[in-house]
């Protein structure tokens, strides 16, 4: 795959998204995401935030494209509205995971 340039006019929006992805609650929610859409209830219990911190979360997260919504009643639902973004955390998982490796190699000469 050929690396492609970052226009100058585009390094910004790049990084504002980086931005929403660099808080580990956000990054929470998108994991508890992965399983498939739940409601706000759900979320809370499975990130361990209240109510007003994860709406807050939610909201920037919705207004990136990163999740979407929908009304069922009196719940709200919340998806993944781009799988992709779990590339990007593949990617540097494994760059974590080789890391540690090698420092624990690095320890033990």
């Amino acid at each position: 795959m050929k690396a492609r340039h970052i226009t100058p006019e585009l390094l910004p929006e790049v990084a504002g998204r980086f931005q929403v992805l660099a808080e580990p609650a956000r990054l929470s929610g998108l994991n508890a995401l992965r399983g498939g859409p739940l409601n706000v209830s759900a979320l809370m219990e499975a990130t361990g935030l209240n109510q007003a911190n994860l709406s807050k979360h939610l909201q920037l997260l919705h207004a990136h494209g990163f999740v979407s919504r929908r009304r069922e009643g009196l719940f709200v639902y919340y998806a993944l509205a781009d799988h992709s973004v779990f590339a990007l955390c593949d990617i540097l998982c494994g760059q974590l995971q080789r890391r540690a490796v090698e420092r624990l190699g690095a320890h033990r000469r």
